[in-house]
């Protein structure tokens, strides 16, 4: 029964969260940092209270471990928020970040020496093609839809590509801090729900650089048309509403994650960790209207085959199947 309940969690918060991210991206594009300092801020609070028991637990994993892991966290964090603030749109903005595999491949054939079959190179190639064309066509929506004169065309191009650096910096970062997460996890054992809680706790003295941005964005948020809340009936402008769903939602999709893969074997995670994207996706695209070619659909098709293709869904589903027959002849 768990597994149902945290796939019903997954797929309730992430979407959702994705939902709230675009509606408060959409009418404030640079609200990245406090969305981000507002997480942060949620998870390392109830993880204070419930995982640290108010700072009495010792770590299992010493804390200057974690002080590298918060560095990349906190990093890929801000700079995927950013990016939104640079021309690129959701859709792009989540088929991007599907490309993790690439990442981590890459980085493990150089760091940890690994090799891989033909089929995983093949997936990732798959991947690399479907990320292509999605952002060569992105890139040419940008250069049209800014086309009013030569100067403007270029600055929104240029700000686009800024944004598609960042992203790629943010993917590879992710993809390192993994490799670390891994290292460390085969050193002092699996703590996901302590290295949550750390990863988001340690992190917050860094917000002092970005107090100016955020207050700034507390502010226009403040300015924002008033809402009224559904069963309390309270009214609240209608940004903060936004924010504290997203918030939620971000919780409810992390500890649908956590008892994913405390339940279910990491192909299964990943799985519905990938469809749940594609969903995502799909209703990004219908809801807000986003604009997606043919080439577009083409090329995320190619990103969750390639995805798919990766994890080996189809071989290790037959094999699952398999076994039982096994076992009843074997009776």
């Amino acid at each position: 029964m768990r597994p149902f309940f945290a796939v019903g969690l997954v797929f309730a918060g992430c979407c959702s969260n994705v939902i709230f991210l675009e509606l408060l991206a959409r009418k404030h594009p640079g609200c990245g940092n406090i969305v981000t300092f507002a997480q942060f801020l949620f998870i390392a609070v109830e993880g204070f209270l419930f995982e640290a028991d108010l700072g009495r637990k010792q770590p299992a994993i010493p804390i200057r471990y974690y002080a590298i892991m918060v560095t990349m966290f906190f990093t890929v964090s801000v700079v995927n928020n950013y990016a939104l603030n640079l021309n690129i749109a959701m859709p792009l903005h989540m088929i991007f970040r599907s490309g993790s595999l690439i990442a981590n491949m890459v980085l493990g054939i150089i760091i940890l020496k690994k090799r891989y079959s033909i089929f995983k190179y093949t997936s990732i190639a798959l991947v690399s093609v479907g990320i292509f064309i999605c952002t060569f066509m992105s890139a040419k929506q940008v250069t049209s839809q800014s086309s009013l004169s030569e100067n403007d065309g270029f600055q929104a191009f240029a700000w686009w590509l800024l944004g598609i650096g960042a992203l790629t910096f943010a993917l590879l970062m992710s993809a390192r801090m993994g490799i670390f997460q891994e290292t460390l996890y085969k050193q002092f054992g699996k703590h996901s729900k302590e290295a949550l809680f750390y990863n988001h706790a340690l992190p917050l003295p860094g917000f002092i650089f970005l107090a100016s941005d955020i207050y700034d964005h507390a502010v226009l948020f403040n300015k924002s048309e008033l809402y009224q809340v559904p069963v309390v009936g309270v009214e609240v402008p209608i940004m903060w509403f936004y924010l504290l769903m997203n918030v939620v939602t971000q919780y409810v999709c992390i500890r649908g994650v956590f008892i994913l893969t405390t339940e279910c074997a990491s192909l299964t995670v990943t799985l519905f960790v990938t469809l749940r994207k594609f969903v995502s996706l799909i209703f990004s695209i219908l809801y807000f209207q986003n604009p997606f070619t043919l080439w577009h659909w083409l090329g995320t098709l190619f990103v969750f085959i390639g995805t798919l293709m990766y994890t080996e869904v189809w071989t290790n589903l037959g094999a699952t199947k398999s076994q039982p027959q096994k076992e009843d002849k074997k009776n």
